[in-house]
């Protein structure tokens, strides 16, 4: 019982010390964040209003039912036990729950990766903003089968509603940060871009507050965990359209002059909006179609080919990068640092914290830091930590100190993946392609996204059997190797028009810019003033 309180002592005071290093790093990043804040100032309260609502009622149900069914996992076994003996008189062994259980949670990436694939028909023929309405109904369809599958006694209910969630999540996982990035000006798309990932660390924390035994983490309240996403979606469904659809898609892809100047008078009450239209036309008139591109037709344009690569690496490596795997070996690792396990629960929710202060620092940086720092920052911090996770663990037999590096470690992964590689991967595959080309460029990196998530979701355990802590030093020759990739590849997309970013891959792709413009013999509607039209008299 002495050593026990003693080990507990230990942990205590580790914490404490880890707090105050944190206070310091926090005060020195937030002299960073009050010194950005001078780049929002065409931050207007309509485009906040919009990037929180769209977050708020899509990108925070990715979080939330990411981590949602992690504490009621016991009650749900025991429910799927119940209605196996009730239904078929018959007792399921343990493993046959495991693997329903194993199901109900990868169910929601399948879904997801059937919702990345319907991106590019959605956005084209509904719009971005009528994509994210109208997908609501998922939401409200999954959450019902998910709340009343305990009293309906039917476990499919929640596999199924799991299920259509996740495809609810593919689509919005797509189409927030396309409609963010098209709405912003150039000075804003980071800012803005990186919103919705500080949504999705905010449903994970909720997830797990709520998840709390003292809270909704009891038998009798799981079906109401699992449905509580009805309620954002509400939200966002009375609210959000009565905002103004993409003013990119309007122009470029419906050709709507008035109703793309009536959307940026809404988004910007200062700023000149007779440029940002004619950087639209420039846009549409470099297109060689103003068709939406099918994947097979993005997969085949050698114009597009490094961006393409760059969405493949960046998307791929954002889940491979052990940031998922981490939570299977957590709750280990703080069990060996000495935490008594009751209080295991409170300190996962302090990580939970600890993911949405550091998308918060990612945010109010990334105008002033640019989109590469952070990735290479991110990844290389990350592959650090799973190094260490590797050494700590097997040191920590001979060495006590050791099991608070490993925690640490996994505090450094968390932090490291929400400052930068958590959002920017899904903000550059808005930033890297022109609006033909764009919707085709979201199904590609979601499906990658989607799928490499399922892929480590299904293979870590295995892996973590085979190999043990060394495990940790594949994910981190897979941060590394992202982190080099992005220093040597990628270029800055800050403050950059689409066309000026094109221009910037040409050299890469072998692309002449005259063959980058040669379809610039389109008559496009111009402005001759603040909202007053005339007609072009090119070609």
């Amino acid at each position: 019982m002495i050593s026990d309180n003693f080990g507990y002592s230990q942990s205590c005071l580790f914490w404490t010390c880890q707090s105050s290093i944190k206070i310091d790093i926090l005060r020195c990043s937030f002299s960073h964040v009050f010194l950005s804040l001078s780049h929002l100032q065409h931050l207007t309260k309509s485009l906040l209003a919009v990037a929180f609502l769209a977050s708020f009622g899509s990108s925070m149900l990715y979080g939330y039912n990411l981590a949602v069914v992690n504490s009621p996992a016991q009650y749900i076994k025991e429910f799927y036990n119940e209605t196996m003996i009730e239904t078929y008189d018959w007792t399921p062994h343990e493993e046959v729950l495991t693997v329903l259980y194993s199901l109900t949670v990868s169910i929601f990436a399948i879904g997801g990766m059937t919702g990345a694939l319907l991106v590019g028909r959605l956005v084209t023929t509904f719009g971005r903003k009528g994509t994210l309405v109208k997908s609501t109904g998922l939401v409200f369809i999954g959450g019902a089968l998910m709340g009343f599958s305990r009293w309906c006694r039917n476990p499919a209910m929640v596999i199924i509603g799991r299920f259509i969630t996740g495809v609810h999540s593919g689509i919005s996982l797509s189409v927030v940060p396309m409609y963010l990035g098209e709405i912003a000006p150039k000075n804003l798309r980071g800012f803005l871009g990186l919103v919705p990932s500080i949504h999705i660390c905010l449903g994970v924390f909720i997830a797990q507050v709520l998840g709390l035994s003292e809270l909704l983490g009891k038998e009798e309240h799981w079906p109401l965990l699992l449905s509580l996403v009805v309620f954002p979606t509400i939200v966002q469904l009375m609210l959000l359209p009565w905002f103004p659809e993409s003013p990119r898609y309007l122009l470029i892809e419906k050709g709507n002059v008035h109703a793309t100047i009536a959307a940026l008078k809404w988004f910007r009450t200062k700023g000149n909006i007779q440029a940002e239209v004619e950087e639209m036309q420039e846009e549409q008139r470099s297109l060689s179609s103003i068709q939406t591109l099918s994947v097979r037709n993005l997969l085949m344009d050698r114009c597009v080919r490094w961006q393409v690569i760059t969405i493949a690496v960046v998307n791929i490596g954002m889940q491979l990068s052990g940031i998922d795997a981490i939570w299977f070996y957590t709750n280990d690792i703080f069990k060996n640092a000495g935490i008594p396990e009751p209080h295991i629960q409170y300190t996962t929710v302090g990580t939970g914290a600890i993911e949405v202060i550091s998308g918060m620092l990612g945010c109010f940086t990334i105008e002033r830091l640019g989109r590469r720092p952070l990735m290479i920052g991110g990844f290389l911090f990350m592959g650090l930590c799973c190094a260490g996770i590797t050494v700590s663990v097997l040191f920590q037999a001979q060495l006590s100190f050791m099991r608070y590096i490993s925690v640490g470690c996994v505090v450094g992964i968390i932090a490291g993946f929400c400052i930068g590689p958590a959002g920017v991967p899904f903000l550059i595959t808005a930033e890297l392609f022109k609006q033909s080309h764009r919707p085709a460029a979201y199904t590609v990196a979601g499906c990658l996204n989607w799928l490499s998530n399922f892929t480590i979701g299904f293979v870590f355990p295995f892996l973590e059997i085979a190999t043990g802590p060394y495990c940790y030093l594949i994910f981190c020759a897979i941060c590394l190797g992202v982190a080099l990739y992005t220093i040597f590849i990628i270029p800055e997309t800050k403050n950059k028009t689409f066309m000026e970013i094109s221009q910037m891959f040409a050299d890469k792709n072998n692309i002449l810019e005259e063959e980058l413009m040669s379809n610039a013999h389109l008559k496009m509607a111009t402005m001759n003033g603040y909202g007053a039209l005339g007609q072009n008299d090119e070609g």
